[in-house]
């Protein structure tokens, strides 16, 4: 089968598209036929050599696909040969197969049908684990997110409107009258004005409920100040400093929580739990015309040098979807 292997670290153009054998499965895997992938930042970020896919014999990156089932092992009851679905994987999704734990999958929901799908696990799994698993928003709450126009901030947005939450984006220029037309209650040009005081402003000096990171560095501070007493900063990336001086003091009087997140390194159990909620409390949200994915762009699979250049732009507002076979 086709696929991208990394058998060195660099720039865009150490991705090699080659042949490589099928991957086998278990009793409890799916071989899935890849109809499309998309870029993550953690893609770029394995690209360097910064954040390793699993240790197999061929480093195939990609972490989330959609395509059909082309076999089962013998102990899955739920899928069947021909089934549209898709999901996350911690690697392999840049070719045209790959195996994968039966409850890791998701139904391809009617109205978005297999050829955007690949757009939707990640990011979409990744807000909502993020601002309402962990960050415990509700309707009627306040979420600040950072990186409005990413494919998380993106999702984030439809999430929190669907649930009834408000919610707060930080976004260059560009991108900010795109987020209000998302449903973004407030979009803030980051480079023009302090979303620390936006947000103050829009929820009365009480503060955001829960906010979603991808920066870190010099915005850690503002982002707990901006949080309301007993808020969440849930941390999704760190595209900026790795370290910080933090007070701790600043902590202790909002009975504020920190969390750390991701879901590439988590244990089976764990991720399957999630996608299982995600099917059944964000799934039907699609065919109720709730939630859509947002394509910013798409290409082949033997132009993925390309695609990861121009996502390394910043360019883009929602995914980059890369199309497999």
């Amino acid at each position: 089968m086709r696929a991208v292997v990394l058998t060195e670290y660099g720039d865009p153009d150490v991705l090699t598209l080659t042949e490589i054998p099928a991957p086998s499965y278990g009793p409890d895997d799916v071989l899935v036929n890849v109809r499309a992938t998309a870029l993550n930042r953690a893609d770029l970020l394995q690209r360097r050599g910064l954040y390793p896919g699993p240790a197999t014999e061929h480093e195939v990156p990609g972490m989330e696909f959609a395509g059909t089932v082309a076999a089962i092992g013998s102990a899955v009851g739920e899928w069947r040969v021909g089934d549209e679905v898709m999901g996350i994987v911690s690697g392999g999704a840049y070719a045209e197969q790959l195996a994968v734990n039966q409850r890791q999958l998701m139904p391809i929901p009617s109205s978005v049908g297999i050829s955007d799908a690949a757009t939707v696990p990640e990011v979409f799994l990744t807000a909502f684990d993020a601002m309402v698993v962990q960050g415990g928003l509700t309707s009627g709450r306040w979420a600040l997110v950072h990186a409005g126009g990413s494919g998380v901030g993106t999702a984030a947005i439809q999430i929190a409107k669907a649930m009834g939450a408000r919610i707060a984006v930080t976004a260059s220029a560009g991108k900010v009258q795109r987020c209000l037309d998302l449903g973004a209650d407030a979009a803030i040009d980051y480079r023009a004005e302090s979303f620390l005081d936006r947000v103050g402003d829009l929820t009365n000096s009480r503060g955001a409920d829960v906010v979603i990171d991808v920066i870190g560095g010099e915005y850690t501070i503002d982002n707990i100040k901006a949080l309301r007493v007993g808020g969440r900063l849930i941390q999704v990336g760190v595209m900026g400093k790795q370290t910080v001086e933090l007070p701790l003091g600043m902590l202790l009087p909002k009975r504020a929580s920190l969390i750390g997140t991701v879901l590439r390194a988590r244990p089976l159990e764990e991720k399957a739990v999630l996608t299982q909620r995600a099917t059944a409390e964000l799934l039907p949200l699609f065919d109720q015309g709730l939630l859509k994915p947002i394509v910013d762009s798409r290409y082949d699979l033997a132009d993925i040098a390309s695609a990861q250049a121009y996502m390394e732009s910043n360019a883009n507002f929602g995914k980059i979807l890369v199309d497999v076979s």
